[in-house]
């Protein structure tokens, strides 16, 4: 007897699910060490939902009942920074007893990022519909809580987007066109050609 999932979508459950439990052991180790309240609760409220994700996808999994995979809803937040403001020198603690709140932050994005990476492509490899669309949901709730962490190290100061000169940057979008314009270009094109071998085309002789 056949067994209900196949062999890539088992083994990339296990990849997803062993990494959904290293993420929520990690973000309990930064629990307590989280000085800024901002950031102890988003490290909260994301523990909590990502261990109730990952007690959905074992349910699912093991035909448990368990429900459709739940989005992520973020609090609204500040526009993000543009630009450098004399971004701090950085590089690696001397010792586990100088790690602060840009370190944690920084650690929980590169989480997010990584487990929407895993689980998109978990989801690629799927033939079992329901497992799918959990996957790809997970992907994109890996996707909020990411962008929501990355947020908060903007507006920190931790996180700062560097830009280029206005022309270069205004340059290089312009120089990108609209496909819709040149594809009604072509088809044109194409109906006046066709047109045109029609006429050229010799009659049937007729009495």
């Amino acid at each position: 007897m056949a067994a209900n999932l196949g062999a890539h979508e088992v083994m990339e459950m296990h990849e997803v699910l062993n990494h959904a439990i290293n993420s929520i052991n990690q973000f309990q180790m930064y629990q307590p060490l989280v000085q800024d309240m901002q950031l102890k609760q988003m490290l909260e409220h994301q523990l909590q939902f990502m261990t109730n994700e990952y007690n959905n996808m074992v349910q699912m999994l093991q035909n448990q009942g368990g429900g459709q995979a739940v989005p992520y809803r973020a609090p609204m937040q500040s526009p993000p920074k543009y630009g450098l403001q004399n971004p701090p020198p950085q590089s690696p603690n001397a010792s586990a007893n100088q790690l602060d709140d840009r370190d944690i932050s920084s650690a929980m994005l590169g989480c997010h990022k990584s487990s929407a990476l895993m689980k998109m492509i978990g989801a690629l490899e799927c033939a079992n519909p329901d497992l799918r669309r959990s996957l790809q949901q997970g992907a994109v709730n890996c996707a909020e809580q990411a962008y929501e962490v990355w947020q908060y190290m903007n507006q920190k100061g931790y996180y700062q987007v560097p830009t280029m000169k206005e022309m270069t940057t205004q340059t290089m979008m312009n120089s990108y066109q609209n496909a819709a314009a040149g594809q009604a270009a072509a088809m044109q094109a194409n109906v006046a050609m066709n047109a045109s071998e029609q006429m050229n085309q010799p009659r049937p002789y007729s009495h």
